[in-house]
């Protein structure tokens, strides 16, 4: 017979796969039958647990038990591996035991029959890091099974200086209005924590957000000093655990900094195992040459290196999203740790501030409305926006129409009305050319715009999709369809950038392997960014968990409709908590902080 203490083993089914049990589940089986057992067969782990019950004769052994038995699905563990008929036990914030679990006795059991079980997916380029404090459920990112939302892509929420904080509140809209109680990054993320939201949470340190912390809106290189200043505060955010330091290229003041400002910058991560990210300096006209930056600050910083949404800006720059697979394919291939992210989308969104030159806007938004004011200033940048030679990204002209460009968001209620229409309708409705629309728009508003703009093909974006290397990030917050949210329209990806990805790309054109699609939204970002006991689905793991039919998965939001949760995702499980069970949010906040390397 049995003893009792052995009862959560069944080996009647399950043949090829013993049960991977977690060492305090077994806590009289001597350590090196334990390891014996983990290379070998169902049989000697049944020996080794009567051995451990007959150790202890005085004592009787607790029976296994698990907060939550997740039973009959098909587990994908992230790794890349196909998928393998187990049960997934979990024990408090972490899976404990992957096997036959029928017998074990446990809290709650999810039916994961018919279902996939995988780990939950990272939004590797959130920006729910203002979101989340409005609304901390994320349901617009975890409906599509997303778990961890990394931020951080050129600007962070720390370190903040005063001026800044003061800057951030001007900004703010009167309905999306919140406090700044925090100056670090880590002060941020605590307190992010604290207020509780259903996601985890990690971060970048914003290279921009340093530049600024020093040399405010400057348009000038740090000297010495300041540059040594700069490189403190990154290694303060290091050693809070921040991912590593990110950049964006296009925009001001960001776009201020020069090369050796930046590899100054990703040393100091290199030197903490940190990653260097960026929004490439042009993703157009000078793509090819960009991403050559980024390979060489990679290099000479010594770190990993993430292209951020890549992608090939405007139909002239299309044959250049072939080339740039092929150069970073040839640098992974030469031992080069680097990597890229996209959505999936021909629309990106962002500012108007994309459609003008960066000069105009040195010094901050104060100063670049009343540069636009000056009609002297303001003839020179309606030149600019017209001449695609100008040295500038200009997204307008990659855009190629003013019917390629999608307002999205105002500050003003009086200009709501806009939300919706293309930069070609409100031009005609104010009878003025789309050039001047632009930057009246930008100062009656007192906002950079919130603009979509459509630049890109969707053979590269399949073409990116292909590559094994290359992850998903939404670019967009995690939002809800209510209350202060609906005053203007986000870009769908919002809502269903992982939804469609799975739906189109996996399911409809089978263009990904589902083995592939869960270590691309899992392991992967995981790996790169080590973030230790993340994006896996083993024992040990934090049970960060998605259930779901992926032939049931849909996207349901539109650039005309955005505001519309995506379905067909069962049950999402952080930290081993059940945060959406049936499709609908349970209320849990069981979000943490996940820094670098499990500090």
């Amino acid at each position: 017979m049995i003893p009792d203490c052995c009862s959560v083993c069944s080996f009647n089914s399950y043949p090829s796969r013993a049960p991977q049990i977690h060492p305090q589940l077994v806590p009289n089986m001597p350590k090196f039958l334990l390891r014996r057992y983990r290379s070998r067969s169902p049989c000697l782990l049944l020996a080794c647990l009567v051995l451990a019950c007959c150790a202890a004769p005085r004592q009787t052994a607790p029976k296994v038990a698990f907060d939550t038995i997740i039973e009959g699905g098909t587990v994908f563990d992230g790794s890349g591996a196909p998928g393998q008929r187990v049960d997934v036990g979990i024990a408090g914030q972490r899976v404990t035991a992957l096997g036959d679990l029928r017998a074990a006795k446990a809290d709650r059991r999810i039916d994961a029959a018919g279902k996939i079980v995988t780990p939950g997916f990272i939004n590797v380029l959130s920006w729910a890091d203002e979101s989340l404090i409005l609304d901390g459920r994320g349901l617009s990112d975890l409906h599509q099974g997303v778990t961890l939302e990394i931020f951080g892509e050129g600007w962070s929420q720390g370190p903040l200086t005063e001026a800044m904080k003061a800057d951030a509140r001007k900004a703010m809209t009167d309905e999306n209005r919140y406090e700044i109680r925090w100056s670090s990054l880590d002060e941020y993320l605590r307190y992010l924590e604290g207020k509780g939201v259903s996601p985890n949470i990690a971060s970048f340190v914003g290279a921009a957000t340093i530049r600024i912390n020093v040399l405010g809106q400057e348009n000038r290189a740090p000297n010495s000093e300041e540059l040594v200043r700069m490189q403190a505060l990154v290694d303060t955010a290091m050693r809070e655990g921040a991912l590593g330091v990110g950049s964006s290229l296009i925009y001001a003041p960001g776009s201020f900094a020069n090369t050796q400002e930046l590899i100054a910058l990703a040393s100091v991560s290199g030197k903490y195992g940190g990653s260097y990210i960026s929004h490439l300096r042009s993703e157009g006209g000078q793509f090819l040459e960009a991403l050559d930056e980024l390979i060489a600050i990679t290099k000479a910083a010594g770190v990993h290196g993430e292209a951020y949404h890549l992608k090939a800006a405007g139909l002239a720059n299309w044959p250049k999203m072939a080339k740039a697979i092929a150069r970073i394919t040839a640098e992974r291939a030469e031992g080069l740790d680097i990597s890229a992210n996209m959505y999936t989308y021909t629309a990106g969104a962002t500012g108007l501030d994309a459609a003008m030159p960066p000069w105009v806007q040195a010094g901050g938004f104060d100063a670049w409305r009343a540069r636009l004011l000056d009609p002297v200033q303001r003839a020179r940048v309606l030149r600019e926006m017209q001449d695609p030679n100008a040295g500038f990204e200009n997204l307008r002209l990659a855009a190629g129409s003013a019917e390629n460009l999608l307002f999205l968001g105002f500050k003003q209620p009086a200009l709501r009305g806009y939300i919706g229409k293309t930069l070609a309708e409100v031009s005609q409705l104010r009878g003025t050319s789309p050039e001047n629309t632009v930057i009246d728009l930008v100062i009656e508003d007192g906002s950079r715009v919130e603009t979509a703009y459509f630049l890109m093909s969707e053979a590269n974006v399949k073409l990116g999709l292909q590559q094994d290397w290359i992850a998903l990030g939404s670019d967009g917050a995690a939002l809800a369809p209510e209350g202060n949210f609906l005053k203007s329209n986000p870009h769908p990806r919002s809502y269903g950038n992982f939804a469609r990805f799975w739906q189109r790309y996996v399911v409809q054109q089978k263009l990904v392997s589902i083995e592939s699609a869960v270590h691309r939204l899992t392991g992967l970002p995981a790996k790169n960014f080590k973030l230790t006991q993340r994006g896996c689905l083993s024992v040990g793991c934090f049970a960060d968990v998605a259930v779901f039919v992926p032939e049931q998965i849909r996207e349901n939001a539109t650039f005309i409709k955005p505001h519309a949760l995506s379905t067909g995702i069962a049950f999402v499980l952080v930290n081993g908590a059940i945060v959406i069970a049936d499709g609908v949010h349970t209320g849990a906040k069981p979000g943490r902080v996940v820094r670098r390397g499990g500090q």
